[in-house]
């Protein structure tokens, strides 16, 4: 019940219109993905959202 409360809230705080299973799911794959969760809610889609720079060079 504390989940769904949470889920809910983050539903009505975000400016994307948020279908409560869609949030889930997307929640469910990027559980462990570093990112600021504010700018996410608003804009899923987005390449950038607070990702981190690698500055490691690629071999290939």
């Amino acid at each position: 019940m504390i989940t769904i409360l949470l889920l809910k809230y983050l539903r009505k705080i975000a400016k994307y219109p948020w279908h409560l299973s869609n949030l889930v799911a997307f929640i469910r794959l990027n559980i462990f993905v570093k990112i600021n969760l504010h700018k996410w809610l608003d804009l899923p889609f987005e390449e950038d959202i607070g990702k981190t720079k690698d500055f490691q060079l690629a071999l290939f």
